[in-house]
């Protein structure tokens, strides 16, 4: 092992009596876990114990602490000794269970006779009939335990105290218990993975929010910081990770012979729950120089560690670290950075502490098989979680309500980190395509939600994982951007730095981001028309942005709350009437002018007047989150200027034109014409962001129209405006035999092939099949350009039949590299032929076909193919109690589910469906409750815009491809 791996043989020596005392105990535990989580199934609501072998019912009532879902303020713990021994293999019942003691060290705050700590799905060994065992410290005396239960709803272990604890007291609290080693993504969990035909069993964690509750009792709130010493007991050949650095594994010996490992590891800084981390498991690791003053370490399978897949994130890893050093101005906060990739995982990564957790996509990189898309998830994946070592973890926010400014500045920073890593991939710009304009649809509905929400609203598990959403992360990042924009990056990085040394190892509300970065704007001398609190209050406590309209022949200026359908109502009141501050970047005739503040409803400013020949555009780069308007004088001199020198615009506002158009044209503003005519300089465009913002809003027109009449005019105008970037790239790579040099002139080849075969341009569909079929009669020899695998898998099995799907279905199971198995798993989606498709939708509710971690998404690559889309809607409805049940209900991916599934809804007859499901599954939402509001909203406004839209853009299509005006 490398230098300052081992923190010390001695010290480690320490746990041994410890460790060898417990295993008797933790056997015990674990024989009866079958028995006793069955008996746990059957228990009702509230399992109580009131002294020994005496079983009584709690009284329910609300006013009870342990049925509130916060935890009272008496009790503040200090550290936790925890000692956890996952099985790898199931036990006589098929189970794989995990089995541990704890102890947690806790402060009495404010005196009470009431102890209560989270526990969820944790059978626990009985002391004298009670859950627990009370001690005090410094030789002091403990009440005595009067009754103990497990308050299920709430996720509790409560315990009452005959005599209440003393204020300034210090307690031990020692727990032992079984849980299960589930499949289901959350807490302490197993995930699966076959390796040379055999099938690997491994043990690791997601904690974020609320499942440490599920590994170990503990006050498990971002604000219940502490010290953790862990302790993980596992086989040999096996390896055992954690956040901190390891002593010297020791080997131990159970009372029945067992051989172990026992792995302790040193204690973490002072943090919160959700950030703890621990895996057992038997993967190879790369890592980094052993001089170097941060030990970073890749972890992954060992094949893929073998095959030089953890080498890119090992390569920049280094100086992602070195970047956020000297942007925070805070040296990196622990000893060792490791980073591992999981065949299992449900979210895209995890920032636990010093052991971060990856999906294999977003960490491992092949460049024989990955595409330029998979490098830059991977960077801006390792730049997210490496700013939140900083950000969300050394200071830490109170309660998940601000949950927005964790998340939402991390995805912000994340491209800047990202951006130094990779400077010529110019990542600082593509934000605008990833991030925010995506947000802005989500955020024009009447359903969104503000980036803060008030504490009292955000209680129950369920609760917080809703908050998990694109308005958090995009949003929340494009505001901050803004924020940075007007006040300087300088000023903004500088008031980081006194925001996180005032507050490190301690908790936060977004206000004292505010005063921090208050201060250093004041410092800088930067002059504002308002506090930062008071211009940001605007735009994170009420839902929404406003659409900013500019008429040029008078220099007046107003704005209003933009929503994409117009006649949807906003119930939500906002204490700033939806109006907001709002800082106006603009350029006339391309020469930049003084930014201006619209601080009211309406203002003038003479300066915005323009004369013949002048254009004037507002939102420069987009750095403002808002969408702009004009008269139409100024609209028709944009669109000369576009179909003329389109250069002469900046290429992020030539993308924001075409976004703004026609987002303006669905909420009814602007007529669809104007925006489609956004779209007639695209045969003389090479740049991508203007084509992928094209494509996403010609999309739109593909979910609506492509069951109609519409769609051949539409496919005819599309196919005349691509068919010269198709040859554009025909000729840039030698007929396709090369790789574009620039970034992002390789996504564009990958727009020009995807619609060239879409819309029939000559060649395109005789390529991609010749490409699939070469790759079919040499199947370990795939010729295919990594960054075209998935446009040219899907056309080909859009063409073909089974022989097509099947063998893209072989390659899918023995792929061992992730991006690559990603790329046939949407491919797969492509196919025309029901039957197929419905095969597929049967293989996503079994796990050893698709992994439980991708079968939503599954089923929403099939939603997304109009053959699909009513097939996945009837499977959801047949399968949601199962769904619901087996694959999380609460998690991050159920929202994303609905929308998925219904995006094409656009008739009255999907509306009433979609509004029965609801009512018939009321109780079945969890996170996806707000999910279904926001897809009735938008399956209305779909309606009301085909009904007035589809005979005039039929009528626009057909004059475009026959050459008249």
């Amino acid at each position: 092992m490398g230098k300052g791996f081992f923190i010390s043989k001695v010290v480690a020596v320490v746990c041994v009596v410890v460790a060898i005392s417990a295993v008797a105990t933790i056997i015990a535990l674990s024989v009866v876990y079958a028995q006793e989580k069955s008996k746990n199934q059957e228990t009702p609501t509230t399992a109580t114990t009131a002294g020994p072998g005496t079983q009584t019912t709690t009284p329910s009532t609300p006013k009870e602490p342990w049925q509130r879902y916060r935890l009272p303020d008496s009790l503040s713990p200090i550290s936790y000794n925890v000692t956890l021994w996952p099985r790898l293999t199931p036990n006589t019942d098929g189970l794989y269970i995990f089995s541990g003691y704890s102890t947690v060290l806790f402060t009495c705050v404010k005196e009470t006779d009431l102890i209560l700590i989270h526990s969820n799905k944790l059978n626990f060994t009985m002391f004298d009939g009670y859950h627990a065992q009370l001690k005090a410290v410094d030789g002091a005396s403990a009440p005595q335990l009067k009754k103990s239960w497990l308050e299920v709803p709430t996720q509790y272990l409560v315990i009452q105290l005959s005599s209440p604890l003393q204020a300034g007291s210090t307690y031990e609290l020692f727990t032992e218990f079984v849980g299960e080693l589930a499949d289901d993504l959350g807490g302490f969990y197993r995930s699966e993975y076959d390796e040379d035909g055999v099938r690997k069993i491994l043990a690791t964690t997601q904690m974020q929010p609320t499942d440490a509750r599920k590994a170990f009792p503990c006050f498990d709130e971002p604000a219940m910081k502490a010290v953790f010493h862990m302790t993980l007991i596992h086989p040999h050949g096996t390896v055992a990770l954690s956040n901190s650095m390891n002593y010297e594994p020791i080997n131990i010996t159970t009372p029945d012979g067992l051989n172990l490992i026992q792995t302790s590891f040193g204690p973490t800084e002072i943090m919160s729950t959700y950030l703890l981390a621990f895996v057992v498991c038997d993967f190879g690791f790369l890592q980094s120089d052993l001089g170097a003053n941060v030990l970073i370490r890749i972890w992954a399978r060992k094949k893929a560690i073998e095959e030089g897949q953890g080498a890119y994130a090992l390569e920049k890893t280094g100086p992602i670290l070195s970047f956020f050093e000297k942007y925070y101005k805070i040296p990196y906060p622990l000893k060792k950075s490791d980073q591992i990739a999981l065949p299992d995982f449900s979210a895209g990564a995890m920032e636990n502490w010093g052991l971060i957790t990856y999906r294999e996509t977003a960490l491992l990189y092949n460049p024989a098989v990955s595409s330029n898309g998979d490098k830059e998830w991977v960077a801006t994946v390792i730049s997210h979680e490496l700013a939140h070592m900083w950000f969300g973890n050394l200071v830490t926010t109170k309660w998940w309500n601000d949950l927005w400014l964790n998340e939402g500045f991390a995805t912000y920073v994340s491209y800047l980190g990202a951006n130094y890593a990779e400077p010529d991939w110019n990542m600082s710009d593509l934000i605008v395509l990833n991030e925010i304009i995506g947000v802005m649809a989500v955020d024009a509905l009447a359903s969104s939600h503000p980036l803060s929400s008030k504490e009292a609203d955000v209680m129950r598990p369920e609760d917080i994982n809703a908050l998990f959403d694109s308005i958090t992360y995009s949003k929340g990042a494009a505001v901050l951007r803004m924020l940075s924009s007007f006040i300087t990056e300088e000023v903004f990085s500088n008031g980081l730095n006194t925001y996180l040394e005032e507050f490190k190892y301690k908790n936060t509300v977004y206000q004292d981001l505010w005063k921090n970065l208050q201060t250093a704007v004041d410092n800088a001398g930067i002059q504002l028309p308002h506090s930062v609190e008071v211009i940001m209050n605007r735009w994170i406590l009420q839902m929404g942005f406003p659409v900013v309209t500019i008429d040029t022949k008078t220099g007046k200026i107003s704005q209003k709350h933009f929503l994409l359908n117009p006649d949807s109502v906003v119930d939500v009141p906002s204490e700033f009437n939806y109006e907001w501050f709002v800082p106006i970047t603009w350029i006339k005739t391309g020469a930049a002018k003084d930014q201006y503040w619209l601080l009211t409803k309406e203002a003038t400013n003479a300066d915005m007047m323009t004369g013949d020949g002048d254009w004037l555009i507002a939102n420069i780069d987009m750095k403002g989150f808002y969408r702009v308007n004009y008269d139409s004088e100024n609209w028709d001199r944009i669109l000369t200027k576009l179909s003329t020198q389109h250069q002469d615009i900046p290429v992020i506002n030539r993308a924001q034109i075409i976004d703004d158009a026609f987002n303006l044209a669905r909420a009814k503003i602007v007529s669809t014409t104007l925006a489609l005519s956004t779209t007639r300089f695209l045969n003389t465009e090479l740049e991508y962001m203007p084509w992928q913002t094209a494509t996403r809003n010609l999309d739109y027109f593909v979910l609506m129209f492509d069951r109609s009449e519409v769609y051949g005019p539409m496919q005819g105008y599309i196919n005349k405006k691509v068919t010269p970037l198709f040859k554009h790239f025909e000729e840039l790579t030698a007929n396709w035999t090369k790789i574009p040099e620039k970034h992002t002139d390789q996504y564009n080849q990958v727009n020009a092939l995807s619609w060239g075969c879409s819309t029939g341009v000559d060649g395109c569909k005789e390529l991609t099949t010749a490409w699939f079929k070469e790759w079919m009669d040499n199947p370990d020899n795939n010729k295919i350009s990594p960054n075209l695998r998935t446009t040219v898998y899907c056309s080909a099995i859009a063409q073909g039949g089974a022989v097509e799907w099947d063998f893209a279905w072989k390659m899918y199971k023995s792929a061992t590299i992730a991006s690559e198995a990603e790329k046939l798993l949407y491919a797969l989606s492509c196919t025309k032929q029901p039957w197929l498709l419905n095969r597929y939708l049967e293989y996503c509710l079994d796990p050893t076909m698709i992994r439980k971690q991708d079968a939503t998404f599954t089923i929403n690559y099939i939603a997304g193919n109009p053959i699909g889309q009513p097939l996945a809607w009837d499977f959801i409805r047949a399968n949601w109690a199962h769904i619901f049940n087996d694959y999380g209900g609460g998690s991050m991916s159920f929202g994303r589910l609905i929308n998925g599934v219904t995006k094409r809804f656009s008739s009255e007859f999907e509306y009433k469906q979609l509004l029965q499901f609801k009512e018939d599954n009321i109780s079945q939402l969890g996170s996806a409750a707000s999910s279904f509001e926001q897809a009735l909203e938008r399956t209305k406004a779909n309606m009301d815009w085909v009904a007035l839209n589809k005979k005039l853009v039929f009528d626009w299509f057909t004059s475009e491809i026959s050459g008249t005006v």
